[in-house]
C-alpha cells in the first residue's frame, strides 16, 4: 500500500506543476457559479428553490464536462509513460504493475474529485441560505457521483491508454468514447425508441439500455431520483417509467469504475515493456 500512495503522492504533485488541479478546479467553479445564478435568475421571488434548479444545470454540466477532463488526465496514463520511458525506470524498483496502475488511479482521482468538490462547494455556498434540506441532500448527492462518474472515465481512459501504445491513438480513441456515451448513445437509443414504436423495448429492456451508459445512470440518480430535482428537470416521467433505485444506480457507476480498471490492469501486467 506504501509503493501505492506514493505513485498517487507523485501524480498529485504532477498535477499540481503542470496546473490542472488548479485549471480543472476554476473550471468547473467558475461554470457551476454561471449556472447557479444565470440558471436560477428566473425564478424570480416565487418560491422556487434556487438549489435544486441549480443542480439541474449541474448535472448538465457535468455529463459534458467532468468525462472529457478525466479522459484528459488518464488517457496517457501509461501509454505516455510507456512512449517517454519513463515507465521502464519506474517499474525498476520494487513495485508491481498493478500498484502503479491503482496509484496513479487514486491521484488522479484525487485532483477530480478536488476539483468538483471544491468548485461545485462554492455554487453551494452561494446558496447556503436559500434551500432546505432535502435539496442539499441532492446538491451534496450530486457532487459525489460526480466524482464517482469522473472516476468510471478515468477507469476507461486506463483501458484505452493500457491497449496502444502510442499517446495520439489513446487520445483519439479517448475522443470517441466520450462521443460515444456522452453524444451520440442517448440519440441512437432516442432513434430506437421511434424506430421501435413501443413493440419490443418495454421498461426493462428500456432501463437495462440506460444503465449500460454511465451517464445516463448518472442522469436518472440526480435528475430522476429526488422528487424536487426531477420536477425542474423534466424526468419526473421518465422516473416512473425506468424507476431504478439509487442504491443500484451507484452500484451501476461502480461497476463502471472497477471493471475497466481491473482489465487496465490486467493488460498492463501482460503488456511486454
Amino acid at each position: 500500500m506504501k509503493q501505492v500512495l506514493i505513485i498517487a503522492g507523485k501524480e498529485i504533485r504532477d498535477g499540481l506543476r503542470n496546473r490542472w488541479v488548479i485549471a480543472a478546479t476554476l473550471l468547473l467553479g467558475g461554470l457551476s457559479l454561471s449556472l447557479t445564478f444565470l440558471g436560477s435568475a428566473p425564478v424570480g421571488t416565487v418560491g422556487v428553490d434556487r438549489l435544486a434548479v441549480a443542480v439541474v444545470g449541474l448535472s448538465s454540466l457535468t455529463i459534458y464536462l467532468v468525462p472529457l477532463i478525466a479522459l484528459m488526465l488518464s488517457y496517457d496514463a501509461i501509454a505516455g509513460e510507456m512512449e517517454r520511458g519513463t515507465m521502464l525506470l519506474l517499474l525498476t524498483y520494487p513495485v508491481q504493475r498493478s500498484q502503479v496502475v491503482l496509484g496513479k488511479f487514486l491521484g488522479h482521482g484525487a485532483i477530480l474529485a478536488f476539483a468538483a468538490i471544491v468548485g461545485y462547494g462554492a455554487a453551494g455556498l452561494a446558496l447556503i441560505s436559500s434551500s432546505d434540506a432535502e435539496s442539499w441532500e441532492a446538491f451534496a448527492s450530486m457532487t459525489l457521483s460526480s466524482v464517482l462518474l469522473g472516476c468510471a472515465f478515468l477507469a476507461l481512459g486506463y483501458l484505452v491508454s493500457a491497449l496502444v501504445r502510442e499517446r495520439a491513438t489513446a487520445a483519439g480513441i479517448a475522443v470517441v468514447l466520450w462521443l460515444a456515451f456522452v453524444l451520440l448513445y442517448d440519440l441512437a437509443l432516442l432513434g430506437a425508441l421511434v424506430a421501435d414504436k413501443g413493440r419490443h423495448i418495454g421498461t426493462a429492456l428500456f432501463s437495462a439500455l440506460l444503465l449500460a451508459n454511465p451517464t445516463d445512470a448518472y442522469r436518472l440518480f440526480n435528475l430522476a431520483g429526488f422528487p424536487k430535482v426531477s420536477q425542474f428537470a423534466g424526468l419526473a416521467g421518465l422516473s416512473g417509467e425506468a424507476h431504478v433505485p439509487r442504491g443500484v444506480l451507484v452500484a451501476i457507476l461502480s461497476l463502471w469504475v472497477l471493471l475497466p480498471l481491473a482489465a487496465a490492469a490486467a493488460l498492463f501486467r501482460r503488456r511486454e515493456l
